[in-house]
């Protein structure tokens, strides 16, 4: 038989992630710091709300683009938090999951062959889904000592072929979260070059030093802006599977187009569970941001007297110590850690080329995780 199978489909590369941590889940007795998934439950009267409405058969389709109610609430919210209003009818789309919202946003604007620009170490997503789409991944290092954004570096990557540049922040392993300077040096950039900006913002409620800043919000910006994010981190509904896109009306009218014909609409008790979220529980919200914050520092005191030299993240919820010291490769470092101390983080490498010599220590759980954690890592550094 010939081969059925897409070139595009065979060549995507596996997660790093998620082949790591299927090796973990075969031994007894594993700490995980790996896994980029709050330990809090999903607040109890959104969970109540949930089953209220299955109870009283809220069960068939929403519109495609959402429950209006969830999308009038999403531009209130929205607006307060970033600045920027979207209207609900035509600027905001619900989907399943920010993961979802990213694969949408990018077919939309993506013709095969266009460039999208992406900045390393970042999340293990983004490479394959703009090739799933058709393009090419254009990879911009950050700055190898402070992990921030290059953007003389960035500039220079922009050819007659790129079409959009994709950010994260605060970002996905680093915590880096980028500032009004050089959100603005962005903005100049991506207006000079006639680019589009996709934004992925979904730790957007995870910043912990100063208020989070949308490059959407700025000058001239928003009409150049794909927003994505969703309730999965900072509202703690990670299965409940529900995120969201703004952008302007003109892209919108494409990716609803791509959503009614690959999802319908996001789940409907999922919506319901959001308006609920949006509604009553920003003390929760607050509540789960000082928790992680203290575990911030805790951890990153921790490592850096280990000797694993380690920034402060600004949000999300993610140290990314540098393992240089060891000698070892990001990989060989997690594997001999994990099969020696049954200690499991992620390898820096999983995040591109400019992860390796660090890797990804989630603090997405309790201070009694982390203190068992921190004990077989400085035994395995002693060793």
């Amino acid at each position: 038989m010939r081969d059925q199978l897409s070139d595009i489909g065979k060549n995507i590369e596996s997660s790093g992630i998620r082949r790591f941590f299927s090796l973990a889940n075969e031994m007894d007795d594993v700490v995980s710091l790996g896994v980029g998934e709050p330990d809090f439950k999903t607040a109890q009267s959104v969970r109540d709300e949930a089953i209220s409405k299955l109870r009283a058969g809220a069960t068939s389709y929403t519109p495609n683009a959402g429950l209006l109610e969830l999308r009038e609430l999403l531009s209130d919210y929205l607006l307060q938090k970033n600045n920027v209003l979207y209207q609900p009818e035509s600027e905001i789309i619900v989907t399943a999951g920010s993961s979802h919202a990213l694969d949408i946003a990018l077919r939309s604007i993506v013709n095969f062959g266009d460039e999208v620009i992406i900045i390393e170490p970042t999340y293990v997503a983004y490479k394959p889904l703009i090739e799933l789409a058709g393009g090419k991944a254009v990879v911009v290092p950050a700055d190898k000592e402070t992990l921030r954004i290059n953007l003389v570096a960035l500039e220079k990557a922009i050819t007659d072929k790129t079409k959009a540049i994709l950010i994260c922040t605060p970002n996905n392993p680093t915590g880096v979260t980028l500032n009004k300077e050089e959100l603005q040096s962005l903005a100049n950039i991506i207006e000079t070059h006639d680019l589009v900006a996709i934004l992925d913002e979904i730790y957007s409620e995870l910043v912990y030093e100063g208020d989070f800043i949308s490059l959407a919000g700025l000058e001239n910006m928003k009409n150049r802006s794909i927003v994505i994010s969703g309730f999965s981190k900072g509202f703690s509904m990670t299965g409940w599977r529900l995120g969201y896109i703004c952008a302007p009306k003109e892209f919108l009218e494409v990716m609803i187009k791509i959503q009614q014909y690959t999802m319908m609409s996001a789940p409907t008790i999922a919506q319901y569970a959001a308006i609920e979220a949006l509604k009553n529980t920003q003390p929760y919200v607050e509540f789960m941001k000082e928790k992680y914050m203290q575990r911030r520092d805790y951890l990153v005191k921790s490592l850096n007297e280990l000797g694993l030299m380690c920034q402060k993240p600004e949000g999300a919820f993610y140290a990314f110590p540098s393992i240089k010291s060891t000698g070892k490769t990001s990989e060989v470092f997690c594997e001999e850690l994990l099969m020696g101390n049954s200690l499991a983080v992620v390898p820096g490498s999983a995040f591109g080329v400019s992860g390796e010599g660090f890797i990804r220590c989630s603090y997405a759980y309790s201070i009694n995780d982390l203190e068992k954690a921190l004990d077989r890592l400085d035994k395995f550094l002693n060793k």
